[in-house]
């Protein structure tokens, strides 16, 4: 009796241990697609994080560029006198070297006070620019004369010159024996520029 209700209780035992080891299968499948999906998505984020941090890297080395080529270039205005004080001793000494190199028989000049330049956006805290207008009369045999003037005074320091205009007229004629006179007449309106930086030592 007993063995007869063993065998018929075993087609039941057969089918729910079927029913289970499907029911795990499912379960071990819906695990895995899950975990599929989710290194998917673990991929994506590392991915896109690996292009932030480089989009970070390349801005952190342009701006490191622009450091170091700000800082040459406020290293080269040092160097040539932009940086502090206004220096006319030095802009007159140096019209006068570049008046005998030259050998120019006329130049009159006039230096304007200084202004303070309208403040442009973004300008450093503590750093101000100006600008002495100097008004310049010389007289040339030729053009070319005007140009190695304005070359040798940039080239000698102590301010930015930025030059607002100039014009060049024709003298009247000059007497017969004078050979060398100027035959030309020119006429500049060159602005100085100095550069103060309150937190510099210079």
């Amino acid at each position: 009796m007993k063995v007869a209700e063993m065998l018929a209780r075993a087609p039941w035992r057969a089918a729910i241990v079927a029913v289970l080891l499907a029911a795990s299968g499912a379960a071990l499948v819906i695990a895995a697609r899950q975990g599929i999906v989710q290194a998917n998505q673990q991929l994506l984020a590392a991915h896109a994080e690996r292009a932030q941090l480089r989009e970070q890297l390349v801005r952190v080395t342009q701006d490191e560029r622009e450091v170091g080529e700000r800082a040459d270039l406020y290293r080269r205005l040092v160097e040539l006198h932009v940086v502090g004080a206004e220096r006319r001793l030095e802009w007159t000494e140096s019209l006068a070297r570049i008046r005998e190199r030259r050998q120019l028989a006329e130049l009159r000049y006039q230096i304007a006070p200084r202004r303070l330049l309208q403040a442009l956006p973004g300008k450093p805290g503590g750093v101000d620019s100006y600008a002495s207008t100097m008004k310049i009369e010389m007289g040339l045999l030729h053009e070319g004369d005007l140009f190695r003037f304005l070359e040798d005074l940039r080239a000698s320091g102590n301010a930015y010159y930025a030059v607002n205009q100039c014009s060049i007229a024709r003298r009247t004629p000059a007497a017969p024996d004078a050979t060398l006179a100027p035959r030309l007449r020119a006429a500049c309106e060159i602005d100085l520029i100095t550069i103060h930086d309150g937190g510099s030592r210079t």
